[in-house]
C-alpha cells in the first residue's frame, strides 16, 4: 500500500493559487497517488530544485507520483524568488517526515447499493411508470447486449430514473399506489385472457363433439353407412355362392346373376368410400367440404353397373342364343337362387327402412325422396337390391323353363332380361346423381320457408335473387341479396349513443372540417354495425334451419 502524502504548503493560502494541472506521471502499474509538490515558478522545475526532490521522493516510497503545477497571480510571481529556498526546504522536510499509512477501504459484499446501477428504458417505464418523453433528458450510456450477436443496448442510470419518477409522481407513496393499481389491472387482464381461452377451449370441445356426432351420423357408422356395409357383406356372399353355382351348372342366367352380384359388391365398396369421404372436413382446397363425394361415388357405381353388369349379361345372353350349349342340372342352382332372394330381400328391406326414415325427417314422400336422390348411397343400394330381387326372380323362371323344355333358349333370354334390368337401374342412378352434381335447388316449400324467415327481420325491406342449392348430406347453401332499411339501422345505432353528447358536439362545430369529421366517424360506425347485423341474421337463419351450412347474404 502507498503511504498517503501529507505535504501541505502554507503559501498557497497566502498567494492566491488559482488552479492545478498535472505535469508528471509515473507508470509503475500501481494506483496513482498525489504527491502534493506544487510548482510556483511556472514550468521550470530546476529553479526550485524540485527535480531533486522528486528523485529523492522516488527513492523513499518507490510509488506512483503525480506532480501538480499551479498558475500564480502576479503578486505571487513578484515574490517567487524569495520563496524558492523556503519552498525547497519545506518540501524536503515534509518528505523526510514520517507518513502514516491509510487503511484501504475494502469491498463490502454484504452492502446494498443501487447508486451505480443501470436500468433499461422498458424497465424504467414498467417499474417507475414513466413515459418515453420523461426519459429524454436523462443520462444514458451504451452497454453490451445480453443477447449474442446483438448491438449494444441503451441504459439509464437508476438514480436518475428514480429522481425523475419522484419528480413526475411527487412521492414514493403515489408511485407505489399507481404500481399497485397497474398490477391489479394486469391481473384482471390476465384473468380475462384466461377466461377467454377457457371458453374458447370449451367451445372447440363442444364443436368437436358436434362434428364427431355428425360424422357418426353421416359417416360409415351412420344410417347410410350401415346400409352400405350390410349390402357389401350380403352381396359379397351371394357372389361367391353364385360363382360356385355357375361353375357347376354352366347356366347363362346364373352367370348373369354372378356378374350382377360382383358388380354390386364392387360398386358398394365405391359407395362406402364416398360415404367416408363425404364427412371429411373442409380445407383450403375445398372450402365447401366433400359432401358431394356421395354423388360422385354413386355416379361411378351407376356407370360400373351399366358397363360391367349390363354389358356382360347382354354379351352372355347373345352368345347363348347364337351358340346354344347343352344344359347341366340346375338342382343346386335353384337352392342358391333361393338363398340369394332371401339375402337380397333382407338388404332391400334395410334400404327401404332407411329411406322411409330420411323421407320423414325431410317431410317428403318416399318416392319423391328417392327420385331427388337425397341420400344417393342408400338410393343405389335400394335400386341395386330391387334389381337383384327382380333379377333372381327372372333368372329362376327362365332356368325353370329351360329345364322344363330342355332348351337353352329360355336361359339365354333370362340373361338378356337381367342385363336389361341392370341397364335401367344404372341409367336411373346416373341421371339422379348427375342432376345433383350439376347443382339442384332445394324444394320450393323449404326455400319459401327460409325466405319468409329472412323477410320478417326488422332490418330487411326486401330480398332478391334468392338461391338455395343442395350440396349433399342434406346440407344447403343459401344466397340472397337484401335491401337493408337504413332508417332502422341508424335508429339502432342511435339507441346506443348519448344524444345529448352528440348535440353538444354539433353545437361546438365552427367549420365544415369539424362537421365532416363528425359525419365520417359516425358513418363508419354505422357501416360496422351493418356487418354485425348481417352476422346476427345469418346466425338466426342457421339456428332455425340447421341444414343451411353456407349462408351468403349480400347488400343491394
Amino acid at each position: 500500500m502507498l503511504p498517503r502524502s501529507i505535504l501541505v504548503i502554507d503559501f498557497f493560502c497566502k498567494y492566491s493559487v488559482k488552479h492545478v494541472k498535472p505535469i508528471y506521471f509515473t507508470t509503475t502499474g500501481l494506483p496513482v497517488r498525489q504527491l502534493g509538490i506544487y510548482h510556483i515558478c511556472g514550468n521550470d522545475l530546476s529553479s526550485l530544485g524540485l527535480a531533486k526532490i522528486v528523485e529523492k521522493y522516488h527513492k523513499i516510497c518507490q510509488k506512483n507520483t503525480v506532480i501538480w503545477a499551479r498558475c500564480l497571480t502576479d503578486e505571487a510571481k513578484k515574490k517567487e524568488s524569495g520563496l524558492e529556498k523556503s519552498v525547497s526546504g519545506n518540501v524536503e522536510e515534509i518528505i523526510k517526515a514520517p507518513v502514516s499509512p491509510k487503511k484501504r477501504k475494502r469491498v463490502d459484499l454484504a452492502a446494498v447499493s443501487l447508486e451505480r446501477n443501470f436500468i433499461t428504458p422498458v424497465r424504467a417505464m414498467t417499474d417507475f411508470l414513466l413515459k418515453p418523453s420523461d426519459l429524454e433528458g436523462l443520462r444514458k450510456t451504451k452497454r453490451r447486449s445480453p443477447y449474442e450477436n446483438e448491438p449494444p443496448i441503451t441504459v439509464f442510470w437508476r438514480k436518475d430514473v428514480e429522481s425523475k419518477a419522484m419528480e413526475v409522481w411527487g412521492s414514493k407513496e403515489s408511485l407505489d399506489r399507481a404500481l399497485r393499481l397497474k398490477e391489479a389491472e394486469r391481473r384482471r387482464h390476465q384473468q380475462n385472457i384466461f377466461d377467454v381461452k377457457r371458453r374458447l377451449k370449451d367451445y372447440r370441445r363442444e364443436k368437436q363433439l358436434e362434428e364427431d356426432k355428425e360424422s357418426r351420423k353421416s359417416g360409415l357408422w351412420g344410417p347410410s353407412g350401415r346400409v352400405v356395409l350390410t349390402a357389401i357383406v350380403i352381396n359379397g356372399s351371394n357372389f361367391l355362392f353364385k360363382l360356385f353355382a355357375w361353375l357347376y351348372t354352366g347356366s347363362h342366367s346364373m352367370f348373369s346373376e354372378c356378374i350382377h352380384s360382383l358388380a354390386d359388391t364392387i360398386n358398394q365398396l365405391i359407395l362406402a368410400f364416398g360415404v367416408h369421404k363425404s364427412v371429411q372436413r373442409a380445407d383450403s382446397d375445398h372450402p365447401y367440404g366433400y359432401s358431394n363425394m356421395k354423388y360422385v361415388a354413386s355416379l361411378i357405381s351407376g356407370v360400373g353397373i351399366f358397363c360391367v353388369g349390363t354389358g356382360l349379361s347382354l354379351y352372355h345372353g347373345i352368345t347363348g342364343l347364337l351358340h346354344p350349349a347343352p344344359l347341366e342340372s340346375f338342382y343346386w342352382a335353384f337352392f342358391i337362387l333361393g338363398g340369394s332372394l332371401v339375402s337380397e330381400g333382407a338388404t332391400l328391406l334395410v334400404a327401404v327402412n332407411s329411406i322411409k326414415k330420411g323421407a320423414k325427417e325431410s317431410n317428403m314422400q318416399f318416392w319423391e325422396y328417392v327420385l331427388r336422390g337425397q341420400d344417393p348411397s342408400v338410393n343405389v343400394v335400394l335400386m341395386e337390391d330391387l334389381a337383384a330381387v327382380f333379377g333372381v326372380g327372372v333368372a329362376g323362371v327362365c332356368m325353370g323353363l329351360a329345364t322344363h323344355y330342355g332348351s337353352a333358349i329360355p336361359d339365354a333370354v333370362g340373361s338378356l332380361l337381367v342385363g336389361g334390368i341392370l341397364g335401367g337401374v344404372a341409367s336411373f342412378i346416373i341421371y339422379t346423381n348427375v342432376a345433383a352434381l350439376v347443382g339442384r335447388s332445394i324444394p320450393q316449400e323449404r326455400l319459401d320457408k327460409i325466405n319468409s324467415e329472412l323477410e320478417a327481420d326488422v332490418m330487411i325491406r326486401a330480398i332478391h335473387d334468392v338461391k338455395g342449392i343442395d350440396i349433399g348430406n342434406c346440407l344447403v347453401r343459401y344466397k340472397a341479396e337484401m335491401d337493408f332499411d337504413g332508417r332502422e339501422l341508424t335508429r339502432s345505432y342511435l339507441d346506443k349513443q348519448d344524444l345529448n353528447v352528440l348535440l353538444e358536439e354539433v353545437k361546438e362545430m365552427k367549420n365544415i372540417e369539424e362537421l365532416e369529421g363528425f359525419l365520417l366517424k359516425h358513418g363508419e360506425n354505422i357501416v360496422d354495425m351493418m356487418g354485425g347485423e348481417i352476422d346476427r341474421i345469418e346466425l338466426k337463419l342457421r339456428k332455425k334451419h340447421p341444414e343451411i351450412r353456407h349462408c351468403d347474404l349480400e347488400i343491394l
